[in-house]
């Protein structure tokens, strides 16, 4: 009999991941799409970093920022009483960090491939700019908002080198799936490594179906 703590350690922290990324990622995109900041692509450059980085890159630097030895994890120990190496909240916030293009990157791709008309015409008739993003622009963008959100959770349920670093293994705390499959396979008790790991694939491979059934059905209500 596996444990479950793992399932529902890592569903929770994708939950909580994609539910933030979402908030942050809806006016972040916009302003990429339609601001003229002239080191715009810089931002977005380092948005996207995380695509090509190793897991491990970016979860040593955050172990290093976040531990207490350091400057700024001194500063959310001794002010803000946060402790954020091997913990559950630093879990969340390596998550955030690491997954940040998969929720970004489809959204301001399709604020990009919206005609500017749509904008301009909304601003012509009177609309305020928080009225044309929700009533006008993203519903216009369904499928690139469904596409971030399933990648996104689908994303942080796999991640190893990133949570390992930042999050360690710490049973009901920080040992999420993919650091119990890692755990039993140096125990070489496979069938509990196959049956975590079989869970994931299943639940991944039903994750991209949808993307692929929602961006199908979206390319033939456009063509119609």
């Amino acid at each position: 009999m596996i444990n479950l703590n793992p399932l529902w350690l890592t569903a929770k922290l994708a939950l909580i991941t994609t539910v933030i990324l979402f908030v942050v990622a809806i006016p972040l995109s916009y302003w990429l799409a339609y601001s003229r900041f002239r080191f715009k692509a810089v931002i977005e450059a380092l948005i996207s970093l995380p695509l090509v980085l190793p897991p491990s890159v970016l979860g040593f630097y955050l172990l290093i920022a976040f531990s207490p030895e350091n400057s700024f994890g001194k500063f959310l120990a001794d002010y803000l009483d946060l402790r954020l190496v091997f913990t559950f909240q630093g879990l969340i916030i390596a998550s955030i960090l690491y997954s940040l293009p998969f929720m970004v990157n489809p959204i301001l791709s399709g604020f990009k491939n919206l005609s500017p008309a749509l904008q301009e015409a909304s601003f012509t008739l009177g609309k305020s700019r928080l009225t044309t993003i929700t009533k006008i622009l993203l519903p216009n963008i369904r499928a690139s908002l469904f596409t971030g959100i399933i990648m996104t959770f689908a994303h942080t349920l796999g991640e190893f080198g990133v949570v390992l670093m930042v999050g360690g293994s710490i049973p009901e705390e920080t040992k999420v799936v993919s650091i119990a499959i890692y755990e039993e396979v140096e125990a070489m008790n496979y069938h509990n490594a196959n049956v975590y790991a079989g869970i994931l694939f299943v639940f991944s491979f039903v994750i991209l179906l949808a993307v692929h059934l929602i961006n199908n059905k979206s390319r033939k209500t456009t063509l119609y």
